[in-house]
């Protein structure tokens, strides 16, 4: 898969504020995620980042 920062990505798993989608803010061997619900950033390892991901390219209403 090829990403680009900016993008928003729907996630397997909700975040505990409800939402699961994730802005990518940043792109390399981590993967930095911003959350669109509550606005949480996590940093997180590209495998993990990689496995977490569902669907991207996410439109706000689904």
């Amino acid at each position: 898969m090829e990403f680009e920062v900016g993008e928003v990505v729907k996630t397997k798993k909700k975040h505990p504020c409800g939402s699961d989608l994730w802005e990518i803010t940043r792109i390399g061997v981590d993967f930095k995620l911003k959350c669109k619900g509550c606005g949480h950033v996590i940093v997180l390892e590209r495998p993990k980042a990689l496995k977490m991901i569902k669907k991207i390219n996410v439109s706000p209403n689904e």
